[in-house]
């Protein structure tokens, strides 16, 4: 148990280290496509911790899987209103023709 723990862990660390430096380097003119791309993983990571948290093995998985459950989809909801607010910049601010 402790070796995968800290294997996990590893993993976790380098992952947002590579993450990290990605993100970075992205234009900004693509910060909304890549929202859209990040609210399809988060959903994935919702229903991967779904399955954990209903597995209910130990305890401790069921409160990480509880924590990943409520980061992932407060992840969603927030990329889904930065998503809305940025292209609500786009929109034309006079009135329609008819």
């Amino acid at each position: 148990m402790g070796s995968s723990l800290i294997d996990g862990l590893f993993v976790f660390m380098l992952a947002g280290f590579i993450g990290f430096e990605v993100i970075k380097r992205i234009s900004p003119l693509l910060h909304t496509p890549l929202m859209s791309i990040t609210n399809a993983l988060d959903a994935i990571a919702v229903v991967g911790a779904i399955v954990l948290v209903g597995r209910h093995e130990s305890r401790l998985s069921f409160i990480l899987g509880i924590l990943a459950v409520i980061a992932a989809t407060s992840n969603i909801v927030g990329g889904f209103l930065i998503t809305d607010r940025m292209l609500k910049m786009f929109k034309s601010s006079r009135p329609a023709k008819p």
